[in-house]
């Protein structure tokens, strides 16, 4: 059986599959709770909260499946990027069990892994164009195979999650931001406040956020008690949403790739996908989204490339190191196909 573990951020998952890659059981631990007063992730209570529970978490799941650790032939975990403390937890947890069974550990890349995780529910053609939207990161790829992934534009400064939460703490919301302005949008109008599209009509396929973000936050000030909220959030949602849909139909132009996979925890926004779909259909591509619960970080999704790997015997070495940034190149604008 492959063990997988993922302990990017302060989520502690763990999946087993078979060795013909069918998934066994998996388990998720969430510190949603434990992070919500401080209205987003401390990196310190985070890694400290990976240390308790992963080992107990391992155990709760091979018990459950009916297996033990001499069942194991392979073992995985998250690599990066992601909060350093948080990886090494996982990816020393994984490598001590490597070392101790005396099987072949694989070392997974975080991103990857959510671009790839849309293939756990449906066939995707190979090449197409991965958008990830999620707390940490907000980039478009292109991806030609499994171990195949080129950068095709990423945010300058925050990414789209990242901007929902602080924009909900600006407002007053409980964290995860994302969910509750979703919620308070519902209510309102996106057209009563005029905001910025940042990078809507650059050139490239970069994304920002920083400046919807401040824009806000000066609109905030200025309104005072007079603020509408609901409609700001309503205006704030559609303006991300505006500017991921638009920027991913410019890669789609330019590369003429009509498939799309939209990932990432952002991409469980009920608004994005309605975008999506109504841009999908004016423009003739399809456009996949995995289901909200593999849209978090979970050991699936991990389990996953990580089985793609061990079917190329694509082990990883036990001195590979944890990473926290993203170690992708940016595909060159004339680069062939």
């Amino acid at each position: 059986m492959l063990l997988a573990i993922e302990t990017s951020c302060d989520e502690t998952g763990v999946a087993l599959f078979n060795l013909e890659g069918r998934l066994v059981h998996s388990l998720l631990y969430s510190q949603v709770a434990l992070h919500s007063p401080f209205g987003g992730i401390v990196p310190e209570i985070a890694s400290r909260k990976q240390l308790e529970v992963l080992h107990p978490l391992v155990k709760k799941l091979l018990a459950e499946a009916g297996a033990t650790p001499k069942d194991l032939k392979v073992i995985s975990a998250t690599l990066g990027p992601g909060l350093i403390g948080s990886l090494l937890v996982g990816a020393t947890y994984a490598k001590t069990l490597s070392l101790t069974l005396g099987i072949p550990f694989i070392g997974v890349d975080h991103l990857s892994a959510h671009v790839f995780s849309i293939f756990l529910e449906k066939e995707v053609e190979f090449p197409f164009l991965g958008l990830l939207v999620s707390g940490g990161h907000t980039a478009l790829f292109l991806a030609t195979d499994f171990d195949r992934l080129e950068l095709l534009g990423h945010t300058r400064d925050d990414a789209a999650g990242e901007a929902f939460d602080k924009v909900a703490k600006l407002l007053g919301l409980p964290y995860p931001g994302g969910p509750a302005i979703s919620k308070l949008a519902e209510k309102g109008d996106p057209d009563y406040y005029e905001l910025p599209r940042p990078l809507l009509t650059s050139q490239d396929l970069d994304f920002s956020f920083s400046g919807l973000k401040t824009f806000v936050l000066h609109l905030v000030k200025k309104e005072g008690e007079g603020l509408k909220v609901e409609h700001l959030c309503a205006g704030f949602e559609r303006a991300v949403c505006e500017v991921l849909v638009e920027k991913t139909v410019k890669a789609f132009k330019k590369l003429g790739i009509p498939r799309v996979v939209v990932a990432g925890g952002v991409a469980a926004n009920k608004r994005l996908r309605e975008f999506f779909q109504k841009r999908a259909e004016e423009e003739g591509f399809s456009v996949y989204f995995p289901s909200t619960e593999l849209c978090t970080d979970n050991a699936v999704m991990v389990g996953f490339l990580a089985y793609k790997k061990w079917e190329r015997k694509e082990f990883t070495p036990l001195s590979a190191e944890c990473y926290a940034r993203a170690m992708y190149k940016l595909r060159a604008s004339n680069q062939a196909l």
